[in-house]
């Protein structure tokens, strides 16, 4: 709250009317594609039973997203034992304007595995850069089970919808 006891704004607006928009559901394939467009989001997993959020970076294959891990990082857990299909987490990317609020957010729930094979990991290694000086030694691969997703998008006027705008 400000000193007059109003609600202070994050977008600097102070109270202007924004644009009226509207949310478009994605289908899986538009999901993924803008996934790509990005090279940050976040990954959902557990960590000692509770959930818990990391911000990284990937890239998409196909419909997979590989991020990397470090081997003391808190994302070393999800190395499930070979037996098993993967680590259930939810990975998270989007792209929203600050100031219009118009843009995408796309959540893919889904297994995560490690890879395995070293010739496809110093791949990704060499294709993902690392936040810090740690070298990353290992690679995630996140099998989409479910992709949803949604875009804001500016409501048309009625002079833009009559082609007057």
């Amino acid at each position: 709250m400000d000193e007059d006891g109003g609600i202070r704004r994050t977008d600097g607006q102070n109270g202007a009317m924004t644009a009226t928009r509207r949310m478009r559901e994605l289908d899986r394939a538009e999901a993924l594609r803008l996934v790509a467009t990005v090279s940050l989001g976040r990954i959902v997993f557990t960590q000692q039973a509770l959930p818990a959020v990391r911000p990284v970076n990937h890239l998409v294959e196909g419909e997979d997203i590989i991020v990397r891990i470090h081997d003391d990082g808190a994302l070393a857990s999800l190395v499930a034992p070979a037996d098993v299909p993967g680590v259930v987490v939810a990975y998270e990317a989007d792209a929203i304007d600050p100031v219009t609020h118009l843009g995408w957010s796309v959540v893919v729930t889904g297994y995560a595995c490690p890879v395995t094979d070293a010739d496809e990991a110093a791949r990704f290694a060499s294709l993902l850069r690392p936040w810090v000086g740690h070298p990353m030694t290992r690679a995630l691969r996140i099998r989409p089970d479910l992709v949803t997703g949604f875009r804001l998008e500016a409501e048309r006027t009625r002079s833009e919808s009559a082609g007057l705008g």
